[in-house]
């Protein structure tokens, strides 16, 4: 019984090592060597100065920028969660309805143009970085008009949000997406 309880413990402590020790400086180190930038979260500087992650959605409010995907955390990435609100739910139909309100109010939605999904519901993250080409071109008249853009400007505009467009991973995992933080910086660039 006495020599049971020994092996156990010792089991105990080499498993501890290799699995609380070992692997993970082992993986920390892969990624920093094959994956330099992600390993240390995607974060994206101006200046030297943090901004933001690529990883994490970002709260864009002014009718100057691309606006992300709502949270049902306000963007906030420790709480990171959705509404888990189901289809009947009052709750998500108002919170939808207000979504829509403000999308009207900032910018022209023309008689039977639908507005996309991810511009009005929130992602089961709360916190998702990227949204549509769809939802970055529906968004252009907004941000030309408020940034008093010309014709030509505009169509720069578009031609950004194409080339910022990235393909599913390995061609099959997810869909078309645009991130909405190199979106904008890249908008700042084109305006200067």
């Amino acid at each position: 019984m006495k020599n049971n309880i020994m092996i156990g413990i010792k089991i105990f402590f080499v498993l501890t090592i290799i699995t609380g020790v070992i692997y993970p400086l082992t993986i920390t180190l892969i990624a920093n060597v094959a994956f330099p930038q992600k390993a240390k979260g995607s974060l994206m500087k101006i200046h030297g100065k943090i901004i933001g992650s690529e990883l994490i959605g970002q709260k864009f409010v002014s009718g100057k920028y691309f606006w992300g995907r709502p949270s049902a955390v306000d963007y906030n990435p420790m709480p990171s969660g959705g509404s888990n609100l189901g289809p009947t739910s009052k709750a998500l139909l108002d919170s939808v309805n207000s979504r829509i309100d403000r999308i009207r109010n900032h910018q022209f939605v023309k008689p039977g143009e639908l507005i996309p999904k991810d511009l009005l519901f929130a992602s089961a993250s709360g916190v998702d970085p990227d949204i549509s080409p769809d939802a970055a071109l529906f968004q252009v008249d907004r941000i030309a008009r408020a940034r008093n853009f010309n014709s030509e400007q505009k169509k720069e505009l578009i031609e950004l949000v194409r080339k910022s467009v990235v393909s599913p991973d390995l061609w099959i995992f997810g869909e078309d997406r645009a991130n909405v933080l190199n979106l904008n910086l890249a908008l700042d660039k084109l305006v200067r």
